[in-house]
């Protein structure tokens, strides 16, 4: 059984172009790598993500989120990041971390130089200020994945360049079938994976492959082998195969039937549950979804807070802003250290009081300790540390330090935003206004997300 998870990455996109030569620019050669290279794992059953499959921008932090929360963050999960070089050079590279040996990115290079393209090299890179580290981010900021840069040519070489928008696709279908023999699945060229059509669709103004693909629950690759289509251009008018998928049953509220390119990342996002919530819920022994599976969905109780963590947080600064203890979240949230990632969502444990904490900004003074200082001002040590993110006792003069103060807000509800919610159905709820909301809340807009926690202010009866 496959054990091993992909997560597809389209290096750059949106307003970074990558590396550009004339008209060319590197971020549209990484997203039809991927786009690609996400389809075909898709078809032969390999659990699969992908960072991005538009041109769109995406952070450092959102891309990282993608990479180390869709299937975890362990060694069976494969990052491969799409690029394309820049220099003058030619052929293909692979990059790989530190923490790996060299089997398969020579896998991967030796399949791409047998499709015609010149290999280069697969080699390591160090970061110049710390050679225990690896250059790219990608590596660095995975510690426990497997994650790989492909570079398939170069941009500015124009032996390259023609290539690339020739046998780009030839390149990746190479890096396709090296990670199928790498993980143990049995790789399936294009147009051998089956599925017998019966029924047709007639080609309406606007559409295109990817839109009848995602309308009736395939992929563009899939409409293309049935089809015998060479290139992605449609006329208005046209009919095309459709595959067939067996009806579906009925289902019980709460269920979810696994349609095809389902992943449970993409489902855990729907529903606004986690990828743990799934898999638990429904004793599932592997991340592998197949069409037509019934997933019974998580439901959080009102009561359920769901926190995003901020630069800066830290276990202890979120329990107690929420009146709860640094091992209440961890028991919760299946943590097994106190390190949190800027992104992360933690659930916070039910029937809580949340409680707004404040701090003093304090500067160290000759004769300080920790303890004087938390005697000082009613804390302990170990919060001032917790806060303040330190690892030891050891203070230095004028070092400033945030102590932290509670502040009591037990005069008002606690309310968690759902999907559908607006600040006015909130307020009628409750029987308050929209401005006592907002005021209570310091809110300048009347935008909400889901997973807001807002404080309702409680109604005055006079008996």
């Amino acid at each position: 059984m496959n054990e091993y998870r992909i997560v597809v990455d389209a290096g750059h996109g949106g307003s970074d172009p990558g590396a550009v030569s004339g008209n060319l620019k590197e971020k549209d050669f990484n997203l039809k790598a991927a786009n690609y290279m996400y389809e075909r794992f898709k078809e032969m059953g390999i659990p699969v993500a992908i960072t991005r499959d538009d041109d769109t921008s995406l952070t450092r932090a959102e891309r990282l989120r993608i990479m180390t929360n869709t299937f975890g963050n362990d060694s069976k999960v494969l990052v491969l990041s799409n690029h394309i070089n820049a220099g003058g050079g030619e052929g293909a590279e692979v990059v790989y971390p530190l923490r790996t040996d060299a089997t398969l990115p020579s896998m991967i290079l030796d399949a791409i130089g047998d499709k015609g393209q010149i290999k280069r090299k697969y080699y390591q890179r160090v970061l110049p200020e710390d050679p225990s580290k690896d250059y790219y981010y990608i590596m660095r900021e995975t510690p426990n994945t497997t994650a790989l840069l492909i570079e398939y040519g170069f941009i500015d070489n124009p032996k390259d360049q023609q290539k690339l928008q020739n046998n780009l696709l030839d390149y990746v279908e190479g890096v396709v079938e090296a990670i199928a023999n790498y993980i143990g699945v049995p790789y399936k060229k294009p147009g051998e994976i089956t599925g017998e059509p019966t029924n047709t669709y007639t080609v309406k103004k606007g559409d295109s492959l990817y839109k009848i693909a995602n309308q009736f629950n395939t992929t563009v690759l899939e409409l293309k082998r049935l089809n015998n289509l060479t290139t992605d251009f449609l006329q208005v008018g046209q009919i095309l195969k459709l595959p067939v998928y067996e009806e579906q049953p009925s289902i019980n509220e709460n269920e979810y039937i696994v349609q095809s390119g389902d992943t449970l990342y993409k489902i855990a996002n729907q529903f606004n549950v986690s990828v743990n919530d799934l898999i638990e819920q429904n004793e599932l022994p592997t991340t592998i979804l197949t069409p037509g599976q019934v997933l019974k969905i998580p439901t959080l109780t009102p009561s359920t807070v769901i926190y995003t963590v901020k630069p800066g947080d830290t276990l202890y600064k979120i329990a107690n802003n929420y009146g709860v203890t640094v091992d209440a979240i961890k028991t919760l949230n299946n943590l097994t250290s106190n390190t949190l990632s800027i992104g992360q969502d933690l659930y916070i444990p039910e029937g809580t009081t949340i409680t707004e904490t404040d701090y003093i900004v304090y500067k160290v003074e000759p004769g300080d300790t920790l303890y004087k200082i938390a005697t000082k001002y009613k804390t302990t040590p170990e919060a001032i540390k917790e806060y303040n993110n330190l690892s030891s006792n050891l203070l230095t003069i004028n070092q400033i330090l945030q102590i932290p103060t509670e502040k009591s807000t037990s005069e008002s509800n606690v309310y968690v935003v759902r999907k559908g919610d607006n600040l006015y159905k909130i307020a009628n709820n409750y029987g308050v206004t929209v401005k006592e909301i907002m005021n209570l809340n310091n809110l300048d807009s009347t935008l909400l997300s889901i997973g807001d926690t807002l404080l309702i202010p409680k109604q005055i009866t006079d008996f």
